[in-house]
């Protein structure tokens, strides 16, 4: 829990201007930061993974949290986040950017522009980047993505080895990684060992052939966890730096703590007879009088649909029961009759003094990630 966040309203009882908010931890995060660090070890580079705005988070702020905290390296979806990202946070110097997606040909010179990494993943793009970093006068950074068994993005294993000299042999470019991605990094058997098996013959036949070393990175949240032998010299943590275990229904041994907090104010408290239903398409039906409270909050803000029915909300350190259809600008809680509930309140959604990102998300039957991308621009975000 953050005891910086009891200081913002939601938790002294004051009014708070905002009808819906996510309360971002910055101490929990670099909590998770320093658990992250005591598994992987001093000697491995962690690459603070800040896509999807940092998983809804803010970008720029977590991303100047962790650079406080030592950390350089960074890895965003596409090169547009990148530039968002250098546009809204003035980074260190010595602070690097790697864009996942496959370029198109007509991105390359902004890669070469504002100086982000590059992925690669076959000869085409190797050579219209030697192309254009040889008609600007440039050098361009670039990692090699080798699929292993995501199929996804990459080069296959059996292509990596030309790629890799075609790279070498371009004045313009410079190789600084390999990576691969795991299709399901908390089962550290069977599958997965062998992707990192193919993975570690690419590189360790590169190294040889070439008397060079290259950093290699393999490791996402639940190889860090699973998998010690993955970690390489970078990994790759995403959603444990936010709070969440990498599956929800098998929390991990790491105690990382929740970075967000979503809640929002009970705008409606009334009293409702036995039989009466509730929202859209009376999908709830009150079986004995009740209270039922409004909340602030829909699926606009990011809570999700099909947690009809089946959420729960903490308010005043009690859970309730969600009731009704979610709809687009708020939602129903029965309160049933003994209760303290007023309007003005804050429900929470789901953080450290309410249900998790994770019980949410089972409920809804989805993943913690997509509840925390999920969380709209209309909810204001608060750090504390």
């Amino acid at each position: 829990m953050s005891a910086d966040s009891r200081q913002h309203p939601g938790f002294t009882g004051q009014a708070s201007p905002y009808l819906s908010e996510a309360l971002i931890s910055l101490g929990n995060l670099r909590h998770n930061l320093a658990c992250i660090r005591a598994i992987t070890g001093p000697e491995r580079r962690i690459m603070g993974i800040v896509k999807a705005n940092a998983y809804g988070h803010g970008a720029p702020e977590v991303t100047a949290t962790l650079e406080a905290e030592g950390i350089r390296d960074f890895g965003v979806a596409n090169i547009h986040e990148a530039i968002e990202l250098k546009q809204a946070h003035r980074m260190q110097p010595d602070s690097r950017i790697l864009a996942f997606a496959s370029p198109l040909a007509g991105h390359i010179g902004l890669y070469l522009e504002h100086g982000i990494e590059m992925t690669v993943c076959d000869h085409e793009t190797v050579r219209a980047a030697e192309a254009k970093a040889a008609a600007t006068g440039g050098r361009l950074r670039v990692q090699v993505k080798v699929d292993t068994g995501m199929g996804r993005l990459g080069v296959t294993p059996g292509e990596a080895a030309g790629l890799l000299d075609l790279i070498d042999a371009s004045p313009n470019l410079e190789l600084v990684g390999i990576y691969t991605h795991f299709a399901e990094s908390h089962k550290p058997g069977g599958f997965t060992a062998r992707q990192l098996e193919a993975f570690l013959h690419v590189t360790g036949a590169y190294e040889q052939r070439t008397g060079k070393t290259v950093t290699k990175h393999a490791a996402n949240s639940g190889a860090i966890v699973s998998m010690p032998d993955s970690r390489l010299d970078m990994v790759r943590p995403g959603i444990l730096l936010y709070g969440c275990h990498p599956v929800d229904a098998e929390p991990a041994s790491v105690p990382v703590r929740p970075v967000m907090q979503l809640q929002c104010r009970v705008m409606f408290v009334k009293e409702i007879p036995a039989g009466t239903t509730i929202s859209y398409s009376r999908t709830w039906r009150a079986p004995t009088p009740t209270d039922i409270a409004t909340l602030a909050i829909g699926y606009a803000d990011g809570l999700h649909r099909s947690l009809s029915n089946r959420a729960k909300v903490a308010i005043g350190g009690r859970r309730f029961s969600q009731a009704g259809t979610v709809t687009m600008d708020q939602t129903m809680v029965d309160l049933g009759k003994d209760h303290p509930v007023r309007v003005g309140d804050t429900a929470v959604l789901f953080g450290w003094d309410g249900p998790t990102a994770g019980e949410q998300a089972i409920a809804a039957g989805t993943i913690s990630y997509e509840l925390l991308c999920s969380v709209s621009r209309r909810v204001k975000r608060i750090f504390v």
